[in-house]
């Protein structure tokens, strides 16, 4: 029994190491992958990375092999950067190459790689190019969408009176007044707070970003190979994904029983129009699957993204009184409270531009970047990346640059001021991506988080119902993107 035992554990182990070999083998003739952890077979480093701490086990792992490594999700090899300097090299220097772009699994079932987001290759590239057109079109960037912003932000602050400083979570409030000022571009309208559609989507999108954020969804990410067959954070994302892709359906109809081409009243109508001039085009990237998901992909994006940073501004503010003093102070002497803020002061209230600046950092709010992929074979610092390689851009390790903060890993606007206190830009400041895959609603996003944190900020005072040494700001979830803790706060008028 002894010796038959001894034989059965010799022919496990000699069985183990001959998979090892020949992995390790299969793994070789794929290019010349930058150096990592040894994956072993079918798990790959599994035992080298949390999936409820993804981002801090590749951050550990970037200390022993460098900010440039490979890891295996599986069987899938990854290719992680680490630091301002190789992002950048990757990312700016190489763009084209790094181009592509790489769908998270628990999204896969409902993109299917069409929207812009997660397209690729040709298609990627028209939609790209039609929906910048269209955001300009409409305003991003320009007077027109800034007084669009004025407004919902005077919406906001009425929302706020009626609360007559007593506690309130602020989640759903800032998530309807951002949301709305993309659903005027792509719906041509905003939608009433109380409206019963429109608070339900705006939970939707709030629970779609916390399970892709979820330790659940992580793990199902790493290892979809696996678990794709059994249920899990992936129908629950695709449920809520469904529920508001056939909303924009419903949107989508309505404007084709309206159409005139000569009045083209919001994107939905300029996608249907380019659709009408493409029509007998076989291969055109202009038909009903990419308008709702590229739709999709504005209306959840340039929702969560911005409200989700208004609401870690909010905490970093209460945490740090002395900062939203000055803030208090600057708008006073700059502004005033007599006249509505506009983007014009922006040049004229440098800490204010600091503070947002040091808020996107600090929020870091999607830490590794949506996934790239290189498109050709690549030569990136000696080694060879194979085409369709996954990439991770670690943005927060680039956000987090001691290299190129003064105090990376605190809250402090000081990292975007110099010895005079004037702005000081920072090639290391990518909470929007870099490259070609930079986000689309960029120059949105910078406008709306000034003018909606200055308003909000020359009428009211932020105060936290626990002093600000126990303020948590530890996020709920930290995964896909970096999701705020909920708390409330009461705001009083100034």
């Amino acid at each position: 029994m002894e010796l038959s035992g001894a034989v059965t554990l010799f022919l496990v182990i000699y069985l183990s190491c001959l998979a090892i070999v020949s992995f390790k083998r299969k793994l070789s003739s794929k290019g010349r992958l930058p150096p990592g952890p040894t994956p072993l077979p079918l798990i790959g480093n599994f035992l080298q990375i949390k999936s409820l701490e993804i981002l801090k086990s590749l951050l550990k792992l970037s200390e022993i092999y460098g900010p440039v490594f490979t890891v295996y999700f599986g069987t899938r090899p990854i290719v992680v950067l680490c630091g301002h300097d190789a992002v950048k090299e990757a990312l700016i220097d190489k763009a084209d190459e790094f181009s592509g772009r790489a769908t998270n699994p628990t999204l896969e079932r409902t993109f299917k790689g069409h929207g812009v987001a997660f397209a690729n290759g040709e298609r990627w590239k028209q939609l790209r190019r039609f929906s910048l057109n269209v955001l300009r079109h409409f305003g991003m960037g320009k007077k027109s969408i800034q007084e669009r912003i004025q407004e919902e932000a005077q919406f906001l602050l009425e929302e706020f009176r009626k609360t007559k400083e007593k506690p309130f979570d602020p989640t759903y409030f800032l998530s309807r007044t951002v949301s709305n000022v993309i659903c005027s571009i792509i719906f041509g309208d905003r939608f009433d707070y109380e409206d019963k559609e429109f608070q339900s989507l705006m939970e939707m999108i709030n629970i779609t970003f916390r399970e892709m954020s979820s330790g659940q969804a992580q793990f199902y990410d790493m290892y979809v190979s696996f678990l794709k067959y059994f249920p899990g954070p992936p129908v629950k994302v695709y449920d809520s994904l469904e529920n508001m892709r056939l909303f924009i359906a419903k949107k989508v109809k309505k404007n084709k029983d309206t159409f005139d081409p000569n009045f083209q009243r919001d994107f939905i109508d300029c996608f249907l129009n380019q659709m009408e001039k493409e029509k007998n085009k076989p291969a055109s990237e202009f038909h009903d699957r990419n308008l709702e998901l590229t739709t999709l992909n504005l209306f959840v994006a340039g929702t969560e993204t911005v409200s989700s940073t208004l609401r870690y501004g909010f905490l970093f503010l209460m945490k740090h009184p002395e900062v939203q003093a000055k803030v208090h102070e600057e708008i006073d002497r700059v502004i005033g409270h007599n006249r509505v803020p506009n983007i014009e002061d922006r040049s004229q209230m440098p800490y204010m531009d600091a503070v947002i600046h040091e808020i996107q950092r600090c929020s870091d709010l999607i830490p590794m970047d949506v996934a790239h992929r290189v498109i050709c074979d690549t030569e990136f610092r000696g080694y060879i990346i194979p085409k369709g390689t996954e990439i991770y851009p670690i943005l927060s390790s680039v956000l987090h640059d001691p290299t190129m903060f003064k105090r990376p890993f605190a809250f402090d606007p000081e990292n975007f001021l110099d010895e005079n206190g004037r702005f000081k830009k920072n090639d290391a400041f990518v909470p929007f991506s870099s490259g070609k895959r930079i986000c689309l609603g960029e120059a949105l996003a910078r406008m709306e988080l000034f003018l909606f944190f200055t308003t909000i900020l020359q009428s009211f005072q932020l105060k936290s119902l626990v002093p600000p040494e126990d303020i948590n700001i530890i996020p709920q979830e930290s995964g896909f993107a970096t999701i705020p803790p909920f708390y409330q706060l009461s705001v009083i008028p100034r």
